[in-house]
């Protein structure tokens, strides 16, 4: 794994090398660097906060940090007016989870699946949490971290969701949260008292899940991409290790960039198309949305290691999610 790097916000250190412009398709598209702040905050809202701009670098400044910044100050600037204007559906749904469910947390340990994967796997994750309340009697919360709505910088509100997720499982007695989403897991991970895990380092520990036989490509997702802190426990069932993909930026569901920028996000599944390969990834938003945007050969990796080899759902992805609410 690789050791976290300690990074500046301070873009005025940028010396304009280009190397973020040339690793970034938004940031090439129009002719910036992370140092060109007055353009890059006039189009903060059409980066995907994927982190690869951080990732190369020389001097480490966090481009997604410094981006970010740029939307919190700018929803205070405006009290929200642009954002709750572009993003009204989305807002709408995950300010106040519309498909909150607590009824299986009275359980000390819980699966958290986030809001993506039992969108566009509803089977596996019906059969996930079968398992685990058969085996180790474990239950199940649905519900929604409340990075989407801190990725577009409502940073007050962002703060009232991560408390209310945290008071409920307080309330409930919970003491681990299993995770099965990195982008769940890089936000939550740090913020709740409970313990936290990842869903393949407890099915280790539980001994449950088959040895994937194929090999192919691996897609790592935006928040793992760096440091890959989940590749060890998915390699524990991967009989032949995948080469991963590192020319591909993001999904194009980061940072909710492809709301301004849908070519760009369609274009990063159209590159992945060409691929023959089995591409497997961890995430549920990368499968879900790459597969809607053609890339038809992308596998998640938990129902292979389910044996339920379902393919994302992507026709049904919101009935799907609603019908969590009543599960």
């Amino acid at each position: 794994m690789a050791e976290q790097k300690i990074r500046t916000t301070d873009a005025s250190k940028c010396v304009h090398c280009h190397l973020c412009q040339e690793n970034c398709t938004f940031l090439s598209k129009y002719g910036i660097d992370i140092g060109d702040t007055d353009r890059l905050d006039e189009l903060a809202y059409h980066c995907f906060l994927c982190g690869r701009c951080s990732e190369v670098c020389p001097l480490d400044i966090d481009g997604r940090k410094v981006v970010a910044d740029m939307r919190r100050r700018q929803v205070k600037e405006d009290q929200g007016a642009f954002v709750n204007r572009k993003y009204k559906r989305m807002i709408s749904e995950k300010k106040d989870y519309l498909y909150r469910n607590y009824k299986h947390a009275e359980k000390k340990s819980v699966l958290f699946p986030g809001c993506n994967f039992p969108s566009v796997y509803p089977k596996t994750t019906k059969k996930l949490a079968e398992l685990l309340r058969d085996r180790a009697g474990i239950g199940i919360v649905y519900e929604c971290c409340g990075k989407p709505i801190a990725d577009i910088g409502m940073e007050d509100q962002e703060a009232l969701i991560v408390r209310e997720i945290e008071s409920r499982l307080l309330a409930e007695g919970v003491t681990e949260v299993i995770l099965l989403c990195p982008n769940c897991y890089e936000y939550l991970g740090k913020r709740l008292s409970a313990r936290v895990v990842n869903i393949y380092e407890k099915l280790r520990e539980l001994g449950i899940g088959e040895k994937i036989a194929g090999g192919g490509r691996m897609f790592l997702p935006c928040p793992d991409r760096e440091e890959g802190a989940w590749l060890s426990d998915i390699g524990y069932f991967m009989e032949n290790k995948c080469r991963q993909i590192e020319d591909v930026q993001c999904c194009g569901l980061g940072g909710n960039g492809g709301v301004l920028e849908p070519e760009l996000a369609k274009g990063f599944s159209q590159k992945l198309k060409n691929i023959p390969e089995t591409i497997y990834t961890y995430c549920g938003s990368c499968a879900g949305n790459l597969t809607r945007n053609g890339c038809r050969q992308v596998r998640h990796v938990l129902p292979e290691i389910l044996g339920t080899h379902e393919k994302p759902d992507t026709v049904k992805s919101l009935i799907n999610r609603m019908k969590t609410k009543y599960l």
